[in-house]
């Protein structure tokens, strides 16, 4: 506990060397409101911890068997979430989960009073030092439970050291995005078994309600990626057309926002099926491409993914996808195919953009999905005489392109080929240390 309070005042302390005689946030030069929100959310961070390890230790003091003496029931409440929820205003379930936190990473003892590690020494690291939120700590937790009876202790102590290492500095979507690949490499055997159970819950709902058309699909990852690339290859051809269509007022032509683009793109592949004489709808610029390991799809075991998708499939998935003229698997760098040009060729080739798309995964900065990205140079062909080659290019959407050209950031590939790795290099007035920071595939991959 006192190292909890320590750490405390010393974020504290950093807050207010940051806030320094500010009276307000408005107004506060760039610089220092960045350094505010840092210092705010690392002390969010370190009360989380100390409040994980509070509300473990009540939870211990109202636990059932001591009936009338419950310190929770002493309080007037049921359990210990309805104590906690209480006085933190949170709900009673995430009060749950801060005491499923709490008694995770709380130092434990014996049956002779002993003193023991923490069961996820590694979580109980990442949180007491600030680095991960106990909401991410939780989702952690909550994947190794579930994975240890069916891969082991040595395997799950593995997956926790991996997994606090690779959490830092992700938001909670980041977490989820990561755990989902983790929870393949764990146990991929269930993956098909998760499927089954997924598959009976798919269903499609239609009804008209004041003047509207209402339309509900859930649907399994398999069965919506053709629909996920098809609506997503609309948008961006449409986000392309704008470019160049001005009003005279100055503004853009179009002013649909991305949901009402979504819609009109699932209206338009629907009008073209109702109109279309062939028996196959053809996917003009929209790809599905399916990744999996030679040696997993020979023998049926490990799982495979599917580019823009976060949730992995398994490989009886991947047999069938394969089956569909619509889907790509990924087999790169064969001896028909050169994904290195050199001064010979301006524009990535599709092999190349494929081979860019294993590497990384879409855009390598912020994540979106490949069908939203393009090939650029990272040394500029023109300008710098860079070469088309793998390693001189990386995937990028639109915003994370000019956001790198327009603030300074830096780009550099280590190692070769679509096993390399991307890291973003931020210019001095972002960080003054300008410490690498990974992007790509491998920023979530969880076998990197």
């Amino acid at each position: 506990m006192s190292d909890h309070l320590s750490a405390l005042h010393e974020a504290m302390d950093r807050l207010d060397a940051v806030w320094a005689d500010a009276g307000d946030a408005a107004g506060l030069p760039r610089p220092r409101l960045v350094s505010t929100n840092a210092a705010i959310g690392l002390m969010r961070r370190q009360l989380d911890a100390l409040q994980a390890e509070v509300a473990a230790e009540i939870a211990h003091e109202s636990r059932p068997e001591l009936g009338a003496d419950s310190l929770a029931k002493q309080h007037g409440f049921r359990n210990t979430a309805q104590l906690i929820a209480s006085t933190t205003g949170s709900s009673a379930g995430d009060a749950a989960r801060l005491v499923k936190v709490g008694e995770a990473i709380a130092p434990r003892t014996n049956l002779v009073g002993e003193p023991v590690p923490a069961k996820y020494p590694a979580v109980r690291r990442a949180v007491c030092a600030g680095q991960m939120s106990t909401s991410a700590a939780g989702l952690i937790i909550a994947l190794l439970d579930r994975s240890r009876l069916k891969v082991g202790a040595d395997r799950i102590a593995e997956a926790e050291e991996l997994l606090a290492a690779k959490a830092v500095g992700f938001s909670l979507d980041d977490v989820r995005k990561l755990l989902a690949r983790a929870e393949a490499f764990l146990d991929p055997d269930g993956i098909e078994m998760r499927e089954d159970e997924r598959r009976s819950r798919r269903s499609a709902t239609m009804f008209e309600r004041d003047g509207m058309f209402h339309l509900n699909l859930v649907t399994t990852v398999e069965a919506g990626a053709p629909i996920k690339a098809s609506v997503q290859g609309h948008v961006s051809a449409v986000f392309g057309a704008r470019k160049g269509a001005i009003a005279p007022d100055g503004l853009d032509a179009d002013q649909r926002t991305v949901p009402m683009l979504q819609a009109d793109a699932l209206t338009a592949l629907c009008e073209h099926a109702v109109g279309c004489s062939t028996d196959r709808v053809p996917l003009n610029g929209a790809t599905v491409v399916v990744r999996v390991n030679l040696d997993d799809l020979t023998d049926g075991s490990g799982y495979g993914t599917i580019d823009g998708v976060d949730e992995p499939i398994s490989i009886s998935a991947v047999r069938r996808m394969a089956a569909s003229g619509a889907v790509i698997p990924c087999v790169l760098g064969g001896d028909s195919e050169i994904l290195d040009w050199g001064r010979e060729k301006r524009l990535f080739t599709p092999a190349q953009r494929l081979a860019l798309g294993e590497r990384d995964g879409g855009c390598a900065m912020c994540g979106l999905p490949p069908g939203m990205a393009k090939a650029h140079h990272i040394r500029w062909w023109m300008r710098d005489s860079g070469p088309t080659d793998l390693d001189n290019g990386v995937l990028l959407c639109d915003n994370c392109h000019h956001r790198i050209h327009d603030s300074g950031w830096e780009i550099n590939i280590e190692g070769a080929g679509v096993s390399a790795q991307v890291w973003f290099v931020p210019p001095p007035f972002v960080d003054p240390l300008r410490t690498p920071r990974l992007g790509g595939r491998a920023r979530y991959d969880i076998a990197a």
